[in-house]
Order: C-alpha cells, then structure tokens, then sequence
C-alpha cells in the first residue's frame, strides 16, 4: 500500500516557476500579444473564477476533514462539490488563474510553457496521487474514476 502520494513537485511552485519564467522572459525576449480593453476584465475574471473553484475544492476537503497537502496521505475520499465534476478540481482551478495571468502579462511564454506545466502535473503530480488514492480507497475510487473526469 501507497502510504502517501510521492509528488515530485509542489504543484503551486509548478504554475509559479512558469509564470516567472514567461514573465521574466517576456522582459528580455517579448511575445507579446495585446487583446485591448479585454484583458482586464479577461484576466481579472479567470483569476477570480479560479479563485472560487480553489475556494469550493478546500471547503470540501476541509469538510470531509482531509488533507490538501500533496504530501500527505488522505484520510477520506472526496467525492462531492466540486469533486463530483472533476478528480482535481484544484488543479483546473490553477488552470483558470495561469491563464489568467497569461491574460494580464499578454505574452505568449506562458502559453509555450503550458504543455511543460500540464506533464509535471499530470505525471509528477497527478500519477502520484492517483496511485496513492487506488492504494488507498480501492474499488470506491477505481469506481468513482469511471464516474468523474480527470480534469472536467
């Protein structure tokens, strides 16, 4: 048994390297794009949006008294709010507020990092968990991935 996920990589140090690394280019080398009068409200509501979804994903953990660190071993599995439309409802909701940003900085770098980020999560990150959770849970969780997307 899988006593605890093995994440490789903290997952908001992953979406927070990317964003530095495109904004730091983006100084040196620029790929900016300009989407206008648009980019405000884009960027600002897609960080807001993911905002909420962060906030809805933790109140479910928290009320199912489980643990949010990716270090940690779960101690329930949780399978309702937003957990019932996505198996990492967090994770989508990094996904709104990094593009968001890539709104707000209006830079393509972030947008050439994405693949990047999308394989250390998934692979670094996700597998990790996943493999913790089938260790764990068994066929309530084998069940509960028939039901539910990985990401939506």
């Amino acid at each position: 048994q899988i006593l605890r996920p093995r994440t490789l990589a903290p997952p908001p140090l992953v979406y927070a390297t990317a964003l530095f690394a495109a904004w730091w280019l983006e100084q040196a080398y620029s790929l900016a794009f300009n989407l206008g009068s648009v980019a405000l409200p884009l960027g600002w509501g897609l960080i807001g949006l993911g905002i909420a979804g962060m906030t809805w994903a933790l109140a479910a953990i928290w009320g199912h008294r489980t643990t949010v660190n990716p270090y940690k071993a779960a101690s329930n599995l949780v399978t309702q709010g937003p957990f019932a439309h996505s198996r990492n409802p967090i994770y989508v909701s990094d996904w709104f507020g990094y593009l968001g940003v890539t709104a707000l900085l209006g830079s393509f770098w972030p947008l050439l990092f994405a693949p990047l980020v999308w394989a250390i999560m998934r692979y670094g990150v996700i597998g990790h968990e996943e493999a913790h959770l089938l260790a764990k849970f068994g066929e309530e969780y084998r069940h509960y991935c028939t039901r539910v997307k990985r990401w939506l």
